[in-house]
């Protein structure tokens, strides 16, 4: 076959596994048939694993297809992707040294990991044939969902928070969507209504029992563990910065799929890393529960800040035999700066995966943070002035004493 097909042959049900459907239409509700009024069971994609070429985790392997960028090279274990691509994934491993390495999902195309997500979703709804999609986020989904819609040609609604960080703002403006500033509270029956209204396609979970989200979508977050796979192999273990679950999902489900296909003998650990003010994950996994609703308190994490959890979360860090990890706003500001003292400036949020990792002490590696977006990212972002400096040396010699330089 040829490595750009794909070979997806249907959805099946997280609650059921023998209950399953066909590919399209790809379903944004969750499964009718094993969704209780308490659980809300997602569907995720299957494929034909019997005839995924023996080649296509070689390096070797392009055959045309790009190997920096674009998740054109995983294309016969992902949903069809008839949207195109910005070339995104081929995300860099940055070494931190002591066997911790970082994925550095700020190197995508709008600076996310959503990129990841939205390449799918905006294709199911290319296949579905609408003619735009509607999503309600304040952060990185949003900014994601606009330009690949302007990618594929399709018109963009975003239901946000009138508090949405400048650079967020800044995306959908420059991607042409039409952006809906509204209370949290009515994103969602507002998304639904634009659903039924326009026939747009929605990106954004429809579920109000627990979290589903759209099941094209978590399928493009397998690449992450895809490409960690082609150049590392299977870390001890990875540290994801959690608010849905999605990614979480997805990661374990890429390395699940590498033991299925023979290429791998294990999974890594997967840990969900959770701001502490919250963490709907964590305590259904404490409750030995699928998913649970919980209240959250004040955390400048507001990409991962979540009240609602989902089956998906609680799979992967059961199946794999990881935990679900809380981490504070100290915590989070902490592996922010010793990060960004590497070189690397994530959003608060994106710092979560290596919170989680330094909250546990020393570990052996390899193990793998994702750090999912960009500093710029963050609320406030380019507030803060420098005061100017007289140019006489005096002047420009205290200023660098007090920077503890000799001068």
């Amino acid at each position: 076959m040829n490595l750009g097909d794909s070979l997806a042959t249907g959805q099946r049900s997280l609650g059921d596994p023998s209950v399953s459907y066909p590919l399209w239409p790809p379903m944004t509700s969750g499964c009718p048939r094993t969704s209780t009024d308490e659980v809300a069971h997602p569907v995720e994609v299957d494929y034909a694993y019997g005839r995924v070429p023996r080649n296509l985790f070689d390096r070797a392997a392009a055959s045309g297809v790009p190997a920096g960028g674009g998740l054109e090279r995983w294309a016969p274990l992902l949903p069809p992707l008839a949207a195109p691509g910005l070339a995104e994934g081929g995300t860099p491993l940055v070494d931190l040294g002591d066997g911790v390495y970082i994925k550095d999902e700020s190197r995508n195309p709008t600076w996310s990991h959503k990129d990841r997500l939205n390449r799918c979703t905006a294709s199911a709804a290319v296949g579905s044939g609408a003619e735009g999609i509607v999503v309600a986020s304040s952060g990185n989904h949003g900014a994601s969902a606009a330009a690949y819609a302007a990618r594929a040609g399709l018109r963009c609604v975003v239901l946000c928070s009138a508090d949405a960080p400048p650079a967020v703002r800044s995306f959908l403006q420059a991607y042409g969507a039409v952006v809906l500033p509204v209370p949290t509270e009515a994103r969602w029956p507002l998304l639904r209504r634009i659903v039924d209204r326009l026939g747009f396609h929605p990106v954004s979970n429809l579920t109000p029992q627990s979290h589903t989200g759209h099941a094209f979508g978590p399928e493009g977050y397998k690449s992450v563990a895809y490409e960690i796979f082609t150049e590392l192999g299977v870390p001890q273990a990875v540290f994801v910065p959690t608010g849905y679950g999605e990614l979480l999902f997805g990661i374990w489900k890429g390395f699940a799929e590498l033991v299925r296909l023979g290429l791998a003998d294990r999974t890594p650990r997967v840990y969900s890393c959770e701001p502490a003010a919250g963490g709907p994950l964590h305590a259904a996994l404490r409750a030995g529960r699928p998913a649970l609703t919980v209240p959250s308190g004040p955390t400048g994490a507001y990409a991962i800040d979540c009240t609602v959890g989902g089956v998906r979360g609680t799979m992967a860090v059961r199946e794999s035999g990881g935990d679900a990890l809380l981490v504070d706003d100290a915590a989070l500001a902490a592996a922010q700066a010793e990060l960004s003292r590497s070189g690397l400036w994530p959003e608060l949020s994106a710092a979560a995966g290596l919170a989680g990792l330094r909250g546990l002490g020393d570990r052996s590696g390899p193990v793998v943070c994702v750090s999912t977006s960009s500093g710029f990212k963050d609320r406030g972002v380019g507030e803060a002035a420098t005061d100017p400096v007289d140019p006489d040396w005096d002047a420009v010699a205290a200023r660098l004493r007090k920077a503890g330089l000799p001068a």
